[in-house]
């Protein structure tokens, strides 16, 4: 009988363990997402390459076998100030450690060793796949107009998929979006200053190592990362502020801005030690805009980005 593509679900919980299946269920851990994809095989092929008196394909081995999933969640709070959103536990599984205070605030900000993993279960029609120990890197996504958005990118531990019926799901710990706009998005501040802008995006860029020794234990490691983005904001006099001599000069400075309107759904993103690329012009609307690539930089360690729910 044919699966439907449609019928789809995410389940994802954090691994007390690593690569030990802390079991989610549909009631507990489903995550709403939007462009998933996942690719239940991802293999290094080895072609054995033997000589023979006729032509033809040699046979392969694959090595190194593993499971990759990509998707994106609308970038909410909870609902609840001081409750996590339901994709936290990936957030932590990008090598970010979470700060909560009771009633108030979630906040994320990066790890340098003791990374978080998860298991993923990926539903589709019936056929079940496990993703154990699985860790990635994630990205913002933020335009005027549109759902500002996070996305992640996972590699995990390969589990012989199963028969298993689509889990009843609820829905739960995500708000209801607000568009990237101003009203709901407030206090931007880049270098100090409080500029009009169009786009916001950043990567975490972190480096993802599947690793299979003989003696040793299958496991995906984070071994770096480089984190970097980029705004978008209108052009403004030079004597109104400069992010020419910004980006030419050694300092480094404030990027911040917070979207969100109410208690439980506000999300506030902070860069504090941006340190400025090379600006380019665009265009929008016929109205000059200034593109700022930037590298977020830590200032005392593991500070490069906060993003804090409240």
């Amino acid at each position: 009988m044919p699966k439907l593509y449609r019928k789809r679900t995410l389940l994802l919980k954090k691994e007390s363990s690593y690569g030990t299946n802390p079991t989610p269920t549909g009631s507990a851990n489903a995550v709403r997402v939007r462009d998933l994809t996942v690719e239940p095989v991802v293999s290094d092929e080895v072609s054995r390459d033997v000589v023979r008196g006729y032509l033809g394909n040699s046979e392969t081995l694959l090595a190194n076998t593993r499971v990759t999933a990509t998707f994106q969640c609308e970038l909410v709070g909870s609902g609840t100030a001081g409750t996590a959103p339901k994709f936290g536990p990936a957030l932590e599984a990008c090598g970010m450690d979470l700060t909560t205070v009771s009633n108030t605030s979630d906040t994320y900000a990066p790890l340098s060793a003791s990374f978080p993993s998860v298991t993923i279960y990926y539903n589709t029609d019936g056929v079940r796949h496990q993703i154990t120990g699985a860790r990635g890197s994630f990205s913002l996504n933020c335009e005027v107009g549109q759902i500002p958005t996070i996305s992640f990118s996972f590699t995990g531990i390969y589990n012989a998929p199963t028969d298993t019926a689509v889990p009843a799901c609820t829905y739960s710990n995500q708000a209801g979006p607000l568009i990237f706009t101003n009203g709901n998005t407030s206090a931007f501040s880049i270098y100090g200053y409080g500029a009009a802008l169009q786009s916001w995006s950043f990567d975490m860029n972190n480096e993802i190592v599947y690793r299979e020794l003989v003696g040793g234990t299958k496991e995906v490691m984070i071994t770096d990362r480089a984190p970097s983005g980029t705004a978008s904001v209108e052009m403004v006099a030079l004597s109104a502020h400069n992010f020419f001599t910004d980006a030419t000069g050694s300092s480094t400075g404030t990027n911040t801005w917070l979207h969100g309107t109410t208690a439980g759904n506000k999300v506030t993103v902070s860069c504090p030690k941006s340190d400025l690329s090379t600006p380019t012009y665009s265009d929008s609307d016929g109205i000059v805009m200034l593109d700022l690539p930037f590298m977020a930089t830590p200032n005392a360690g593991n500070d490069e980005i906060s993003i804090a729910f409240t």
